[in-house]
């Protein structure tokens, strides 16, 4: 892969309980490519991103906030993607017979933050959304005052 240096990346480090329950989620499930690693961590490229699992003995516990009547984990990360891709990638967990926190859905419909999102949780117990926008635009769009 070309690395876009004109393209800022985000590297987000997060905790797994099981190295190769995460390898399969991440690589087998979610397609991602696996970079350098060890036996205490390992890399993986995340729609161009890199995330990186730390073995860890134990994971915390996530809190949980309430958006649109969802219990949405407050310690969640994730991309936002084509509308294509997102209802592909929504297919591809149901085929994978992925559990969802939150099943894939319209979010704030009809409002200026209308997004599509789904919540999947790692197999240490991460909180993953997946959104999408019908209108890229409207992503840091706010409601007019």
């Amino acid at each position: 892969m070309v690395v876009d240096e004109t393209r800022p990346r985000f590297h987000l480090a997060f905790e797994a309980v099981d190295l190769t329950a995460t390898r399969g989620f991440y690589q087998g499930v979610l397609g991602c490519g696996v970079g350098r690693e060890s036996d205490r961590w390992i890399d993986f490229n995340f729609h161009g991103h890199q995330i990186t699992a730390h073995l860890v003995n134990q994971t915390s516990a996530a809190a949980t906030n309430r958006v649109d009547g969802q219990d949405v984990p407050v310690r969640h990360f994730g991309v936002i993607l084509a509308m294509d891709a997102w209802k592909a990638l929504a297919q591809r967990l149901r085929d994978a017979k992925v559990r969802f926190l939150i099943e894939p859905y319209l979010r704030f419909e009809g409002e200026v933050g209308e997004q599509a999102t789904m919540f999947v949780l790692d197999p240490n117990g991460n909180g993953l959304e997946f959104k999408a926008f019908a209108d890229p635009d409207r992503i840091f769009a706010r409601e007019s005052s």
